[in-house]
C-alpha cells in the first residue's frame, strides 16, 4: 500500500508503466480527419497521398517542406517564449544544457558521467567539460558506486543542491505564471498538446496515447476511495473494510493537508483521470507516499513511474529527510517501481485483513546524500 505526494506543478507525459499501488501500495488520438497547421495553406498534416515523408511527387515535396517551416517557426516562437536565448538561464550563470546536467543529478542517484551523456544524447567530451567545470565550482562530487567500486557516480554537493533550487523555483515560477495567463480551459489544452508532442516524438511509431499529470482538485480524493474500493474487490478479491480503510487515509489527508509539505497529484487522458498518488506528513522529517493507483485502462504508459517520481521529487523539495510506504506483497507491479525508484524493502509481516491473509511490506528511500564523497 502506499505512502504520500507528489509535486504541485502541472506535468505531461507519456511511457511504459505497472498496475495499480494501493492505499498503502504503497501500489489514440488516431488520425480522424485532417489537422489543420496554421500557414499550410490547406496542407493536411494526416497520413495519405502527398503527405508522408514517403509520397512522391512535387506536391509531396511541396507540403512536408511547408511542414518543415512550420515546424521551425514554432521552435523560433517557443525557444523565445520560454526564455531560453539569453546567455544564462533563468538570469542564471547556467547555460540551458548545465542546468539540464543540474536537474538530472538532482533527481537521479548514482548517475556515471556515461549514464549523462548516453542518457542526454550528447557527447562524452561535452560532458566531461561541464562535469569538470561544475567540479571547480564545487558543485558535484564523485564517489565509487556501493554496487561496483569500479564505477564511479556523482551527486550534486550542498552548494550544487542549493544552486538547482534557485533553478528550479525561477523554472517553477515561470511555468506558473505562464498558467495563471490561462483560462482552465486552455491550461489543460496545452498540456494536452504538450503531452502529444513529446508521445509523438518520444517513441516513433507507437500508439500516440497522451496523458497528463496534475496536482489535486476538489473531488480528486473521492475519486480516489471509490475507485481503490472497485479495483482492489475486482483484482484482488478485498472485501468492502477495504474501502473504510481507504476513506479513513483519504479523510486524514484531507483534514490535516498542509500544502507546504503534502501533495495529491492525478494522472488524466482525455479528461478522466486515470492515476493518483498521494504524499502525506509521517513526521516533520519522514514524508509517505500513499494510495498510488492506475488504472488497468491506461497501464503500461508510464504513469505509475512518473507518479512516483513526482512523489519523491516534492518530498526532496519539502525538506523530507525519508520517504517510506506500506504495500502488501501481493502487489507485484507496485513492488517493482518502488524498487526501480531506489526504495528498499525494511520488514515484512504477515496480517489478516480486508478478508484475506496478506504479508504486509514497510519500505523506505532516503533522500539525503552520503557526506563521505571525495571532490569530483
Amino acid at each position: 500500500m502506499s505512502s504520500a505526494a507528489a509535486a504541485s506543478r502541472e506535468a505531461r507525459v507519456a511511457t511504459p508503466s505497472a498496475s495499480s499501488g494501493g492505499p498503502g501500495t504503497p501500489g489514440t488520438p488516431g488520425a480522424a480527419g485532417a489537422l489543420r497547421v496554421p500557414g499550410m495553406s490547406g496542407v493536411s498534416a494526416s497520413s495519405g497521398a502527398g503527405g508522408g515523408p514517403g509520397a512522391g511527387g512535387a506536391s509531396g515535396v511541396s507540403a512536408i517542406a511547408e511542414r518543415a517551416e512550420a515546424v521551425r517557426r514554432f521552435n523560433r516562437f517557443y525557444t523565445r517564449r520560454i526564455g531560453v536565448l539569453e546567455e544564462g538561464l533563468l538570469r542564471s550563470e547556467f547555460s540551458l544544457t548545465e542546468a539540464r546536467v543540474l536537474w538530472e543529478l538532482a533527481h537521479r542517484d548514482g548517475l556515471a558521467p556515461s549514464d549523462l551523456s548516453r542518457g542526454l544524447g550528447l557527447d562524452a567530451g561535452y560532458v566531461s567539460r561541464i562535469l569538470q567545470s561544475f567540479a571547480r565550482r564545487s558543485l558535484v562530487s564523485r564517489a565509487a558506486s556501493a554496487v561496483d567500486r569500479r564505477r564511479s557516480v556523482l551527486s550534486l554537493t550542498a552548494r550544487g543542491r542549493r544552486a538547482f533550487g534557485v533553478l528550479d523555483r525561477r523554472s517553477r515560477d515561470e511555468a506558473t505564471a505562464m498558467l495563471r495567463g490561462l483560462p482552465p480551459a486552455s491550461q489543460d489544452r496545452m498540456l494536452r498538446s504538450m503531452a502529444d508532442i513529446e508521445t509523438i516524438l518520444g517513441e516513433r511509431g507507437a500508439p500516440a496515447t497522451a496523458w497528463l499529470l496534475r496536482s489535486g482538485r476538489p473531488g480528486d480524493i473521492g475519486w480516489i476511495v471509490q475507485r481503490h474500493a472497485e479495483l482492489y474487490a475486482e483484482e484482488h478479491g478485498f472485501d468492502r473494510s477495504f474501502e473504510t480503510f481507504v476513506a479513513d487515509i483519504a479523510a486524514r489527508f484531507l483534514r490535516h493537508f498542509d500544502a507546504r509539505r503534502e501533495q495529491c497529484f492525478i494522472a488524466e487522458r482525455d479528461g478522466e483521470r486515470v492515476g493518483s498518488v498521494v504524499l502525506a506528513a509521517h513526521s516533520q522529517t519522514v514524508g509517505q507516499l500513499r494510495l498510488l493507483l492506475v488504472d488497468p485502462a491506461a497501464r503500461g504508459l508510464g504513469i505509475g513511474r512518473r507518479l512516483v517520481e513526482e512523489c519523491i521529487g516534492f518530498a526532496r523539495r519539502a525538506g523530507y529527510r525519508k520517504l517510506v510506504l506500506w504495500t502488501n506483497s501481493i502487489l507485484v507491479p507496485a513492488r517493482r517501481l518502488y524498487e526501480q525508484a531506489g526504495f528498499t524493502l525494511a520488514r515484512e509481516e504477515r496480517h489478516r485483513s480486508f478478508g484475506r491473509d496478506l504479508a504486509g511490506q514497510y519500505w523506505e528511500l532516503p533522500l539525503t546524500r552520503t557526506r563521505n564523497a571525495r571532490s569530483a
